[in-house]
């Protein structure tokens, strides 16, 4: 099956533009909604945040490594034209990023997250406050599944849709194109 080409495009837009993303977890059939600063990785497509290890997420994570969320972008402030407001969807399954993979995943995040060099030195964690006993973590989301707002349609009919962009390796090898540079293997 041939991918749009746009579909790529418009997810790596995302992946590089949006702040923040929306995760979802659950316990207990109790659902949690935490908004994170992140950093994509490509190759297979994972999302790094930083959480505290008494979050309810991250106590939902442990519980529950499925987890779902979203992320989008906005032309500007309120009053935006709906034209200019794109979005996706995901699932996968997150995990707490142990001492042995903590090295690859540190530096490339806090750079993302903190682009400026002044702001990174005033809040980058050290690696040895993310392990042990410490009271933060750096948690990896392995993305399974992402789906994108179906804009084209939605102009059409408005019925609110998404488009599912299979995760194949074709698609990822694509999407590594625009990423960030990273030297992180899976």
């Amino acid at each position: 099956m041939a991918i749009d080409e746009s579909l790529i495009e418009r997810t790596a837009h995302l992946l590089n533009r949006a702040r923040y993303l929306n995760l979802a977890t659950a316990r207990d059939g109790a659902p949690w909604v935490a908004t994170l600063e992140y950093a994509w990785f490509a190759g297979l497509l994972r999302f790094v945040f930083g959480s505290s290890t008494g979050a309810r997420h991250s106590g939902d994570i442990r519980a529950d490594p499925r987890v779902s969320g979203s992320l989008f972008v906005t032309g500007g402030a309120a009053g935006v034209a709906v034209a200019s407001v794109d979005g996706a969807q995901f699932t996968g399954r997150c995990t707490e990023i142990g001492p042995e993979r903590l090295e690859e995943y540190h530096a490339p995040f806090y750079e993302t997250v903190f682009p400026d060099a002044g702001q990174r030195a005033r809040w980058q964690l050290p690696p040895e406050r993310l392990r042990g006993s410490a009271p933060h973590r750096l948690y990896r989301v392995d993305v399974e599944r992402w789906w994108l707002i179906d804009t084209r349609h939605w102009e059409e009919d408005r019925i609110d849709r998404r488009i599912e962009l299979p995760l194949d390796a074709g698609v990822q090898a694509r999407l590594s194109a625009h990423a960030p540079v990273r030297a992180v293997s899976r």
